[in-house]
């Protein structure tokens, strides 16, 4: 399938949820209209009061500032936490548009509900340390980054073609007094490895799975929204080390024929694909983890894919990203190593909260033979709660960067390619404002330099895609 002939598919398919999302929109600036001006006495206790008085309430939850019986109705939650049953509902609705640059300059919008259900089968059928996880998505609307910007980097983790689908389904047992847990099941990979803590500050879906491993890994990887089977061995030996080690059915769409995209193969979330494995291995320093110190993460780790594929421009999310290499399939491994540090330099004083100013940053390297992408690294700053009375706002500022492949830039020149793909990079600055505890508005800015690596613009292949900027807003709702 063509980036153009990919392109179409998605403008036919977020077509159809262009009057939906429109009501999305409404309803939400509805929602926030009313908190706002609804006067304080009308939510008369605390967080922390409602969620200890309704068993099995996910924290944070919208529940927390109403009325019991908004958040346990016929007291069904808790009825269900009494036997070991929880389960979560959230929203994110996002409407992003970039007034210059791009190859088009329409608004998008998306949105995706994610259900959860969690089972502690400790309690509901007495195997201690067993429990039982399952999500799955309804996403909805348009990619700004597959039709407007051909990015390699897409300016919102949610982003994906409309879909109804399972995500994650596992088993997961606790050892050794919780300090060793094993998961069996549907898995995704970036929910535990290759992920900085601060990234959660931001939209853009590298810094929550880099672009590099979204890239280069066959489909994407096991990873939003395309979970795979897979397994998970993770072992706290004391407070201060962490080691986990993943083994995943390494292509989630399972072999896709090259005219089909990842989710036309897979379209649902249960087909549980089992292909050559990607095995994922990481070690956590953590350090100054006493309350009032300065906290720090340091994270090493590899990933190697143990089979041979054709690189595709086609990411796991059914969105092209714009770039190619060399045909025919590639025989050696693929295998990335890579660095991630958060550290604390400010935290405010008398409290135990992370509440400061965090440090963090990122590197990411791999061969060039075989893959799109050779480097990456990420790097920014976030602020948590520096003023009293927004104890639990984020402002962020973070940079990203991804270096095409020496191979692949030697494939564009080698064709006579008017463009020759070099780098793309983001900037990006978000600020996450608590309306009410499980209720979030978050503004958001990023400027793009080389959409989709200095690729061809589908409008006019002869000359790039132009750098964009893109204004976004975004709110998340947890009930």
């Amino acid at each position: 399938m063509t980036v153009g002939e990919t392109l179409a598919c998605i403008e036919r398919a977020g077509a159809l949820c262009v009057r939906a999302s429109a009501g999305f929109v409404v309803a939400q600036i509805l929602i926030i209209l009313i908190v706002c001006v609804a006067p304080r006495d009308a939510y008369a206790q605390t967080a922390e009061q409602e969620a200890d008085r309704i068993p099995g309430l996910p924290e944070p939850s919208i529940a927390m500032n109403f009325p019991r019986e908004f958040g346990d109705p016929a007291g069904l939650r808790s009825a269900l936490a009494g036997r070991g049953v929880t389960f979560a509902v959230n929203y994110i609705g996002e409407v992003m548009g970039n007034p210059t640059g791009g190859f088009s300059h329409t608004p998008r919008y998306m949105g995706r509900l994610d259900l959860q259900l969690a089972v502690d089968l400790e309690k509901a059928a007495g195997w201690k340390g067993l429990s039982f996880f399952a999500n799955g998505y309804q996403i909805h609307g348009q990619s700004i980054s597959a039709l407007n910007l051909g990015a390699l980097m897409p300016a919102s983790f949610i982003e994906s073609l409309p879909t109804t689908r399972l995500f994650e389904i596992y088993l997961e047992q606790k050892l050794l007094d919780d300090r060793m847990s094993l998961r069996v099941g549907q898995l995704s990979a970036d929910s535990e490895f290759i992920v900085s803590e601060s990234g959660s500050a931001f939209l853009n879906a590298s810094f929550g799975w880099p672009s590099i491993a979204g890239i280069n890994l066959p489909d994407g990887g096991p990873t939003y929204p395309m979970a795979a089977p897979g397994a998970r061995l993770a072992f706290a030996p004391n407070d201060t080390l962490d080691f986990r080690f993943g083994i995943f059915s390494g292509d989630p769409a399972g072999g896709c024929p090259d005219d089909e995209g990842p989710l036309d193969c897979n379209p649902y979330g249960v087909l549980f694909p089992f292909t050559a494995p990607l095995f994922i291995g990481e070690a956590t320093i953590k350090y100054n983890q006493n309350p009032g110190e300065l906290a720090g993460k340091l994270k090493f780790g590899a990933y190697r894919y143990f089979g041979s594929y054709v690189p595709t421009a086609i990411g796991n999310n059914g969105l092209p990203i714009g770039l190619f290499g060399p045909t025919g399939t590639q025989d050696q491994k693929d295998y990335a190593f890579y660095a991630i540090l958060d550290q604390m330099v400010y935290r405010v004083p008398g409290t135990e909260e992370q509440r400061g100013v965090t440090l963090f940053g990122s590197y990411i390297a791999a061969p060039p033979d075989g893959n799109l992408i050779q480097r990456y690294f990420e790097a920014g700053v976030t602020l948590r709660g520096l003023l009293d009375e927004r104890p639990r706002d984020t402002f962020g500022i973070g940079f990203i960067y991804t270096g095409v492949s020496s191979q692949v830039v030697d494939f564009y020149r080698t064709i006579g390619d008017p463009v020759v793909p070099n780098f793309e990079a983001v900037l990006e600055i978000s600020y996450t404002a608590e309306i009410m505890r499980g209720l979030y508005v978050q503004p958001d800015f990023q400027y793009f330099w080389n959409p989709g690596g200095h690729s061809n613009d589908p409008v006019d292949p002869t000359r790039a895609i132009p750098s964009a900027a893109v204004f976004g807003i975004r709110t998340t709702i947890n009930y």
